[in-house]
């Protein structure tokens, strides 16, 4: 019996120094990200849509069944990642591109800045979209930066190769972060290959060839539609262009993870697979509903075998990847005086599910997506309840200009039209329109149909979660926590006792 206990008792203190980073193994880290990304895999019970590999490294890690991003938006989404900070405190407001030039703050710290600083070799290949450089220095960096990101985004040939240079020339511990362009939409940037880039490398004439990329098209009639697309033909095209881009995604992972065994590091990296942001799709990317930011993820650590092929219903958000890759590196995230981030560690989660989940919030903060598309919403989510402050809810919700080419889009816009029928879940007034809260009781209504702020009944959780949404809001010193009824001062004679001070449109 003591024998038992204490053999326990080992066990128990091995998996925790793995939890808090107190092991002496050296450990490394491989990050995967999807483009616009769902949950259009087998392991999320899609049986139309093939995805072996990801099915693989599900089997083989901890499914998320509720993981969020902080923001639905690629360049924001990826800062938001990367620093731990919502984008209204990291100040990655919008897309980072050459035109509208939306950066980070210049004294933003970020996981590859932490990691230098530990002796820890940083590397990304594929989609980067964020800045300024400083902000954001890789050891090894191979993007859209200085290449085609058709090239390190989309031909798994070459991140293969690429994967396996990095992996080979590195001698110590490792952060290695590839950004996946599939199953981002390019028909508004590309469109000689095909509203999902579904064409590109295919071997077809003038496509150019991909050797590893093995494509699976799918017939239009067969897929299961997210059931807040509309169940229309051109719809079903659209949907069809992406699976099959999904499918060089996951044979993409596949070569990844080969790379990674064949380098002998298989059984001391902590894999990491997740998406930015919801699907280019009406209700998809840009908005605060689950479909808009609720995301695929899996934690596969060799450490921690106990929680394989298992799924966890805790709340996980993109904000806790800073958190737990310290955590997995036993780096002490409160060093040099940095701001509290609100995210937490998931490495306990690899151990056992929580009792309690009851306490459980993800928060998000969405500001712009392109310059012209200012629309800033705050949300949190409990594991019933959603709350989205809509703030500039006079105005239209706004359209990007990829969405508002796809077959899927203008289909539902000349069917309003002309009048006849969407066959959507929704009206594109209905869409447009919103007003300033929005409250879902997602137990009963998980499609978020049925605002019920205005409900007596709900006026007690409309209360608490405002309450958690300001203090979280005030945490991460957001500029927008007055608006859009008052103006927030803190400097002068206000620099002691920070205010809101009404105005008057308050109808």
């Amino acid at each position: 019996m003591i024998r038992s206990f204490s053999f326990m008792l080992i066990i128990l203190t091995i998996n925790c120094a793995y939890i808090f980073g107190n092991s002496t193994k050296k450990v490394n880290v491989l990050f995967i990200l999807a483009d616009d990304g769902g949950f259009e895999m087998g392991a999320y019970r899609n049986r139309i849509c093939q995805t072996p590999n990801l099915d693989r490294l599900a089997k083989n890690g901890l499914l998320f069944n509720k993981a969020f991003t902080s923001v639905s938006s690629c360049s924001p989404s990826r800062a938001a990642l990367l620093t731990g900070m919502p984008s209204h405190q990291n100040g990655m407001y919008g897309l980072h591109q050459g035109v509208h030039h939306f950066d980070s703050f210049g004294d933003v710290r970020s996981l590859p800045q932490i990691l230098k600083e530990h002796g820890i070799r940083t590397g990304i290949i594929g989609k980067k979209h964020v800045g300024p450089e400083a902000a954001y220095p890789f050891d090894f960096s191979e993007t859209e930066e200085n290449n085609s990101i058709l090239q390190v985004g989309r031909n798994i040939t070459h991140i293969k190769l690429l994967t396996r240079q990095f992996l080979n020339n590195s001698t110590g511990q490792f952060f290695l972060y590839i950004g996946l362009h599939d199953p981002h939409r390019c028909g508004h940037t590309n469109p000689e290959y095909g509203q999902f880039c579904q064409h590109f490398g295919n071997g077809e004439p003038g496509m150019g060839l991909i050797p590893d990329w093995h494509p699976i098209y799918y017939q239009p009639d067969e897929l299961q539609l997210p059931y807040f697309l509309p169940n229309t033909w051109q719809t079903r095209l659209d949907v069809a262009a992406q699976y099959t881009t999904i499918s060089r995604l996951d044979q993409g992972v596949g070569l990844i993870l080969q790379e990674l065994k064949a380098s002998g590091h298989e059984n001391d990296t902590l894999v990491i697979f997740s998406s930015d942001n919801g699907i280019p799709f009406p209700n998809g990317r840009t908005n605060m509903y689950d479909t808009g930011v609720q995301e695929p993820m899996v934690l596969s650590s060799p450490l921690h075998p106990q929680r394989k092929n298992q799924v966890t219903n805790s709340l996980a958000s993109l904000l806790d990847v800073v958190p737990t890759i310290t955590d997995w590196f036993g780096i002490d995230g409160t060093e040099k005086n940095e701001p509290v981030l609100t995210g937490k560690s998931l490495l306990p989660l690899l151990v056992k599910e929580p009792a309690d989940k009851s306490k459980e919030a993800v928060f998000g903060s969405h500001n712009l997506h392109e310059v012209t598309m200012y629309y800033p919403m705050r949300m949190v989510r409990t594991q019933r309840y959603k709350l989205i402050h809509n703030i500039n809810y006079y105005s239209p919700f706004p359209i990007d200009q990829d969405l508002y080419l796809s077959p899927t889009f203008q289909d539902i816009l000349n069917n309003t039209i002309m009048n006849k029928n969407t066959y959507w879940y929704k009206s594109l007034q209905q869409y447009y329109t919103r007003p300033e809260w929005e409250l879902y009781d997602l137990k009963y209504d998980p499609e978020e149909l049925n605002n019920i702020v205005k409900k007596n009944s709900s006026s007690y959780v409309f209360k608490e979660l405002q309450q958690r949404l300001s203090d979280w809001q005030k945490r991460t010193n957001d500029p927008w926590i007055c608006s859009p009824h008052a103006v927030f001062e803190d400097t002068g004679s206000f620099k002691s006792n920070p205010q809101c001070l009404g105005l008057d449109n308050l109808w």
